[in-house]
């Protein structure tokens, strides 16, 4: 594949079954993958989708199961399902340019045996004790990071990129009113912070919307450390919201809050917020840094005292500017076109170990 050429492409994108492409409700992963998958074919690429046969797609469905595993009240073992994922590419894989996996390493061995180009993002955290014996041992693997924070634990790896996530531009409207209201989107777990989200809203004084959902090994943690939190008029809890809702959810409020406690790798929600115009003021772990312009789409910072500061200056923040700065930096065209120079280039280093 030439870098020159740049002839249309035939990709297979390997998404991971929990969820649909794209969720239904909460869901980064398959998110991302639906808005790559949909812009490489806008590009005119020809594409092949391998997810939950409920993804709704213009590339070419390849169904593994019928539904996202998270949906299905069976619980469906996740590693046979997404075994049969992997064994449905290799019988397919002759007839792509290139294999794109999102599903972290069920496919390595895989990879390793086959003559295809093999692409991988890595989604996940990888401070993870066990992953670094893992990747060691098929590190002549390509791998690409979503953020250079995520690649910190393993930066020996065969990194051959980093691309930030993109969102369609026209998905989300944007507000340019700052709103009256904090808001907190995504999931409610420990490294999330929902707590420091409520200390901020209650130390501010302006109200707080929470849109997320609780998994099921979150359970005890919602129960015990946060509904207790959930009380009096400043806190509401709305519960998962989808696509169709984050616009009016995102774009009404005066500012995303991302409090997180953990190596975050991207964080698809501080884009989301972006994209409607609301600035972010995000807590500095993992790729924060990389994905908020301090003082432009919103603040980075290391405290609650901080936060609880910033909130009084956000309004000084030019909404439109902040999107702006979200077209610049993470339209899916963008992530789309980033990841076709990956392709090329990876096919060509395959090309040349086969010489």
């Amino acid at each position: 594949m030439s870098t020159t050429a740049r002839r249309p492409l035939r990709i297979a994108q390997v998404a991971p079954l929990h969820e649909s492409v794209p969720p239904k409700l909460y869901g980064g992963t398959e998110r991302v993958v639906s808005y790559l998958t949909e812009e490489l074919v806008r590009q005119g690429h020809s594409v092949t989708l391998f997810a939950s046969g409920d993804s709704v797609t213009t590339a070419e469905l390849v169904p593994v199961w019928h539904r996202a595993l998270r949906m299905d009240p069976r619980c469906p073992d996740p590693m046979a399902l997404h075994l049969v994922m992997i064994e449905e590419v290799a019988r397919r894989a002759a007839s792509f340019d290139v294999l794109h996996f999102h599903t972290d390493a069920v496919h390595l061995p895989f990879a390793r045996r086959h003559p295809a180009t093999v692409l991988t993002t890595l989604h996940g955290r990888l401070d993870i004790c066990g992953l670094d014996a893992l990747y060691r041992e098929f590190r002549e693997l390509p791998l690409v990071s979503i953020s250079n924070a995520q690649r910190r634990p393993l930066a020996w790896a065969n990194w051959v990129g980093t691309v930030y996530h993109g969102v369609p531009p026209e998905l989300h409207r944007s507000s340019f009113s700052p709103g009256k209201y904090l808001a907190f989107i995504g999931r409610i777990s420990p490294e999330k912070r929902l707590d420091r989200a409520i200390a901020i809203a209650q130390r501010t004084g302006i109200p707080l919307k929470i849109a997320a959902k609780v998994d099921r090994y979150d359970r005890d943690y919602f129960t015990v450390e946060i509904e207790p939190l959930i009380r009096g008029p400043l806190i509401e809890y709305v519960g998962e919201i989808g696509d169709a809702e984050k616009s009016e959810f995102l774009g009404g409020a005066l500012a995303l809050l991302f409090p997180i406690d953990w190596p975050e790798p991207f964080g698809l929600a501080m884009i989301e917020a972006m994209a409607c115009g609301t600035p972010v003021i995000a807590f500095r772990c993992g790729s924060v840094p990389e994905v908020v312009d301090h003082g432009v789409t919103g603040f980075v910072v290391d405290s609650v005292d901080e936060a609880v500061a910033c909130v009084a200056r956000v309004q000084l923040l030019d909404r439109r500017r902040v999107r702006q700065t979200f077209e610049q930096r993470f339209s899916a065209a963008r992530m789309a076109a980033d990841y076709c120079k990956i392709y090329e280039l990876a096919g060509e280093r395959r090309c040349q170990k086969t010489a």
